[in-house]
């Protein structure tokens, strides 16, 4: 799909005034595209419009709510005539969340996954049938959806369960779409699994430099160009600390303990790490 990255295409990118999303805008902006950012933050709006130049139009929006949708749907009507050759459905927040404590109240449950999975529900519905309408009525238009998920999404770490579950709940709905897409050939469905990657969530919003290990969010995106370009699903971005054979074989042990019936999570429990260990020295 290398032509979605080109001048006068339209790129709309919620969660866009800051980390991947902002990278993203950036280099939507270096090829010529026309550019909608929609974020809540709206001193980071501000800035990102500052940052990216007069051609870029910004919209404060709440992806958990509908009728926020509804304005930024007549936005795009208007300044693109309905057009959108690039959909980044990225906006997401971390909230720490348990079983107990505090951090057990429901309403923090309900508002990660309000943004971070009905989020994209909201983007898919709102934006799907312009994407196809296009789609239809010539095959030289291209388009892409691409949203953004997370490893914790695949491999289900402990610590924080609501954000895992409104991944893994994108990382299928990401799926279905595909599927239910496979007929569209000149509509692709990406889903951006990044590494460590060093955004606000992971702790650049902090003022401390940035450790080796995280990529930045602009190598997240040129990996993510390259997948494309490929026509990949799956976009899982290694990191300088993880590479892809790792993941890839965090994620067979994890899928395993169902097929094998191990305890859940049964990588970071204590009568499993002789055998996890043993895993992770095995080649693929």
């Amino acid at each position: 799909m290398s032509t979605i990255f080109k001048k006068a295409n339209t790129a709309v990118i919620t969660g866009g005034a800051s980390g991947i999303g902002l990278a993203l805008a950036q280099k939507c902006v270096g090829y010529g595209m026309r550019v909608l950012v929609a974020d809540w933050d709206a001193k980071g709006l501000e800035d990102a419009a500052k940052s990216l130049g007069s051609g870029v139009s910004t919209a404060r929006v709440d992806v958990s709510k509908v009728e926020d949708w509804g304005e930024l749907k007549g936005r795009v009507e208007k300044e693109f005539g309905g057009q959108i050759n690039l959909l980044a459905l990225n906006a997401g927040i971390g909230a720490r969340t348990a079983f107990e404590g505090a951090e057990a109240d429901p309403s923090i449950f309900r508002k990660v996954l309000d943004v971070n999975f009905f989020g994209i529900v909201n983007g898919v519905s709102t934006f799907l049938p312009f994407i196809k309408e296009k789609a239809s009525s010539s095959s030289d238009y291209q388009s892409a959806i691409v949203i953004t998920g997370s490893k914790q999404g695949i491999t289900n770490p402990p610590g924080n369960p609501a954000y895992n579950a409104s991944k893994a709940a994108v990382k299928s709905l990401a799926e279905q779409l595909s599927y239910d897409l496979r007929a569209q050939k000149n509509i692709n469905v990406h889903i951006l699994v990044p590494g460590w990657t060093w955004t606000a969530l992971a702790g650049a919003a902090s003022g401390r430099a940035k450790p080796e290990a995280p990529w930045t969010p602009a190598q997240v995106v040129d990996y993510l160009e390259g997948k494309m370009r490929e026509g990949k699903f799956w976009v899982l971005c290694p990191d300088n600390d993880v590479d892809e054979v790792t993941d890839k074989k965090r994620m067979l042990w994890s899928a395993g303990d169902a097929v094998e019936g191990r305890a859940p999570l049964s990588r970071w429990r204590d009568e499993f790490k002789g055998e996890f260990a043993k895993w992770m020295e095995k080649d693929l």
